[in-house]
């Protein structure tokens, strides 16, 4: 992208900002109104006019009942589409909201509705108007929160949500050059007043990131900082990778119970820690049923595990249990020499 923040982004640019996305049969834009969104969608029309052959594109918005001025910025979003030559849906979240935890459960009913439109059109991808800002944000409040490496790689330009592609080709690009970008181009935008309510975690991070700026900390440096992040937590996931294959090749090539994992626990214990803490996380999570278990907890776990074999060497053949714990749904245990890790029974329900 151009140097300069502030200034509009070049037809030159937008065809690079989109050009992995060439072969793709049909696009979803996701779009609420606001200058990140409606800059996607204006961008996005632009350079498909600029192909002989691209892929449909399709705007979504997303009225999540949450603001009465809601469904005034989708027929606005709808007009703009119109304009453009870009087909338009509304979806709705509809449903009792929840009294806690409303921004993520939001967002969780924002990407469910999207996957669904683009399997209703065919579409491989649904693109969202992430930028450099929304990326900076996202590692502070990931740091605050005690993420690990992989959680501090923050966003990445591709993933896969519900059988989806999410691509957030703005990912590097700040938010004042895709208002810049709207001014030049003479196009209107909505402003979401939530994104200043400071009962939100994201808004009072982002009052802060001037303070930051000034010390050094602005959202080019931050950003740079997860992509770094992001490379280096590649890297460990490479090294996991090799590890389970290490340990499968110390057991001989003996196929695993279905349902079940299990490492030889000294040839485990002599991997380095995150590595073993990534095994842990892999196994746990594929087979427990309570959902992805914290990392604080599997840190524990591991602390535990530890100990627990420097301590059975000399009780190996026995074969007993000498540890045995439950977590996110699933059973870890050390016995004979070996840890196991399965799904955990179903607990019981006591009646009243």
């Amino acid at each position: 992208m151009s140097g300069d923040d502030n200034s509009p982004i070049s037809a030159r640019e937008a065809r690079r900002l989109f050009a992995g996305l060439k072969a793709a049969p049909a696009l979803v834009l996701a779009v609420s109104g606001g200058p990140d969104s409606v800059a996607l969608m204006w961008l996005a029309a632009r350079w498909q006019r600029s192909l002989v052959r691209g892929p449909q594109l399709t705007v979504v918005t997303v009225d999540h009942g949450l603001r009465p001025e809601a469904a005034r910025e989708a027929r606005q979003v709808k007009r703009l589409a119109a304009e453009l030559g870009l087909p338009h849906r509304t979806l709705r979240w509809r449903g009792a909201k929840p009294k806690t935890g409303l921004p993520a459960a939001a967002r969780e009913a924002r990407y469910r509705l999207l996957a669904e439109a683009a399997r209703v059109v065919g579409a491989s991808h649904v693109l969202t108007a992430h930028t450099r800002d929304d990326q900076a944000e996202t590692l502070l409040m990931r740091l605050f929160r005690g993420s690990g490496l992989a959680g501090l790689s923050a966003m990445a330009p591709l993933s896969e949500r519900d059988g989806i592609v999410l691509a957030r080709p703005l990912l590097d690009v700040p938010k004042s050059q895709l208002i810049a970008t709207l001014r030049r181009a003479r196009i209107g935008f909505a402003e979401d007043p939530t994104n200043r309510d400071t009962a939100f975690t994201r808004p009072r991070l982002r009052a802060l990131l001037p303070l930051l700026a000034a010390e050094g900390g602005d959202a080019r440096n931050l950003a740079r900082l997860a992509a770094r992040l992001a490379r280096a937590n590649a890297a460990v996931e490479v090294l996991a990778d090799g590890a389970e294959r290490f340990l499968r090749l110390r057991d001989r090539g003996d196929a695993p119970l279905a349902g079940l994992r299990s490492f030889e626990a000294s040839s485990f214990a002599a991997l380095p820690e995150e590595v073993r803490l990534r095994l842990l996380l892999r196994a746990i999570n594929a087979l427990g049923h309570e959902g992805p278990a914290e990392l604080g907890k599997v840190e524990a776990l591991l602390s535990a595990l530890d100990q627990a074999i420097a301590a059975s060497l000399d009780v190996r053949a026995t074969g007993r249990p000498v540890l045995k714990q439950t977590l996110a749904g699933a059973l870890i245990s050390l016995a004979g020499g070996r840890i196991h890790i399965a799904p955990a029974p179903a607990r019981r329900r006591t009646g009243r």
